[in-house]
């Protein structure tokens, strides 16, 4: 173990001793292991450079970068939306240096957090008011706790669904303390259902969650939020809306569905409206809450709303990318609205050219692409990509070659072929795709 340390040591730059010898004896363990299963023993040298390899792994984990190549625009298990280059930028200085969080430039005292991202709501969406957590969950789970203590909140069991995670709507509003009445049935609620609980004086809430991750279809009537609203407000009931994956630009602009806007809701009679910051937005992973300011400032007072308030690394990023907004720059520096926006014709440009870089295993071929993320269900762009004739290796082992390459590249497989498309892959990356794809092909000769 001595030696093995001492060979170690000239290579970390005065790392902490106690953590090296504690790797060396993994190592060391391991070793023994190894021996005990047949294997032959590896000499110092060797023992020494697995130390090192490990150390690097230690601090470098999971930090590597992804080619998305699947189609899927808001990809929950690729970390969402790609943060736009400025907010890194910015982010990382924040990250970096101390902040401004809690502290007003001018009087020197301290002052609100978050205020910068929550103005930046207010002028997007028209709210009295706005406010960031951790999460849309937490923002859902902060407003139903408006209903207080055995309070009532009145859902269409069309809309008592599951969020992800195994995070349901209703769980949410039991563990709020609150009471669920359910009204309606699953596949069609009308606005009167509403009427005999908010009569009764049972309910303090109206929640309705937008389905942003599934589609029903055939014999089906959700009610108009509108109607609802003025239901609720002549019973002084509150209304929140949750859209869930939210969307701060039009999406029937480009080709899809019309996704609900906060302000359209908030404009319906919407006391509260709820969305996620890592979807449709394209920022970093965050609840954003808009609405009414005296519903806002109860929340602000709720003690639970300092556990699942962001840290200053959000909070920058999502004044960062709410500030695209009001630029006028979503759909030119934001990824998630500049790959909905990409031209059918400039993916098909950059097909033809990786695909005559490549070779005859490449072939172009026409794909749809999907929003993801729990954003839109069912709804696809056109796209174009690649397909890659493996040869003797199946799609499958083409695959896991490709996610083995320096450069990660994830991929599908459709009609037995390895597909990449491109709409979801940055223009920036085509060389590090075609360069990870040829290595691929060439390993199976």
């Amino acid at each position: 173990m001595e030696a093995v340390l001492k060979g170690v040591r000239p290579s970390t730059n005065g790392a902490d001793t106690a953590a090296l010898t504690a790797v060396v004896r993994d190592v060391i363990d391991d070793e023994r292991a190894r021996i005990g299963d047949g294997a032959p023993p590896r000499d110092v040298p060797e023992l020494v450079n697995e130390v090192l390899r490990r150390l690097d792994d230690y601090r470098n984990a999971a930090v590597g970068s992804v080619i998305n190549a699947t189609g899927v625009i808001v990809h929950t298990n690729l970390g969402r939306a790609p943060w736009p280059a400025s907010v890194v930028t910015g982010a990382t200085t924040v990250a970096r240096d101390y902040q401004l969080l809690e502290l007003d430039r001018a009087t020197g005292r301290r002052g609100a957090r978050a205020r910068i991202a929550e103005d930046h709501l207010v002028a997007l969406t028209g709210a009295e008011d706005a406010y960031v957590t951790n999460n849309n969950a937490a923002a859902v789970a902060l407003a139903v706790g408006l209903a207080g203590r055995g309070g009532g909140v009145v859902v269409s069991r069309g809309e008592l669904v599951e969020i992800g995670g195994g995070v349901r709507i209703p769980e949410i509003v039991r563990r709020a303390g609150a009471r669920l009445i359910e009204v309606g049935t699953t596949n069609r609620t009308h606005a009167v259902d509403f009427e005999a609980p908010l009569a009764s004086g049972r309910a303090r809430v109206v929640l309705r969650v937008h389905p942003s991750n599934f589609t029903m279809s055939g014999f089906t009537e959700a009610p108009d939020p509108a109607a609802v609203a003025a239901l609720a407000h002549a019973h002084g009931v509150i209304v929140i809306d949750d859209l869930g994956s939210g969307a701060l630009l039009d999406t029937g602009a480009y080709g899809l569905a019309h996704e609900p806007m906060p302000g359209e809701r908030l404009a319906a009679g919407a006391d509260l409206v709820t969305f996620s910051g890592d979807k449709l937005v394209g920022g970093p992973q965050a609840g954003l809450m808009v609405g009414r300011a005296d519903l806002i400032a109860r929340i602000r007072r709720d003690p639970l709303a300092r556990a699942m308030r962001p840290d200053k690394v959000t909070l920058a990023a999502v004044a960062l990318t709410l500030g695209l907004y009001r630029a006028g720059r979503a759909t030119m520096d934001i990824p998630v609205w500049r790959i909905i926006a990409m031209p059918v014709a400039a993916l098909r440009q950059r097909a033809d050219a990786l695909a005559a870089q490549i070779g005859e295993a490449a072939t172009v071929v026409d794909l749809r692409s999907t929003v993801g993320g729990g954003s839109l269900p069912g709804e696809t762009l056109a796209s174009v990509g690649i397909a890659l004739d493996g040869g003797r290796r199946s799609a499958t082992r083409l695959l896991a070659s490709l996610r083995q390459d320096a450069h990660i590249v994830i991929g599908r497989i459709h009609d037995a072929r390895v597909v990449l498309d491109l709409r979801t892959v940055e223009p920036a990356r085509d060389g590090d795709l075609a360069a990870a794809v040829e290595r691929a092909l060439a390993g199976g000769r």
